[in-house]
């Protein structure tokens, strides 16, 4: 695994709809869900994180989730 500080992260939602920043220093921002939404119903959504550890950077790429799944893990939101 990588080294990195977990309260220096950064985490943002990006879409077609928008910019949303959700976490900042690893805690949770006050964002607008309803934003989040918006922006998390796009066909095409980036999640960014920024670990403020360098230059460095990598891509990943996901695919659509099934609707079970989304449901089970919607569950564990606190």
């Amino acid at each position: 695994g990588a080294d990195f500080d977990p309260e220096k992260v950064d985490i943002y939602f990006k879409s077609s709809a928008g910019f949303l920043k959700i976490v900042e220093n690893g805690v949770a921002t006050g964002y607008s869900e309803e934003e989040a939404t918006k922006i998390l119903s796009q066909k095409e959504v980036s999640a960014i994180v920024d670990m403020k550890e360098g230059d460095y950077e990598a891509t990943a790429w996901g695919c659509d989730l099934t609707f079970d799944y989304v449901k089970i893990n919607a569950d564990y939101r606190s």
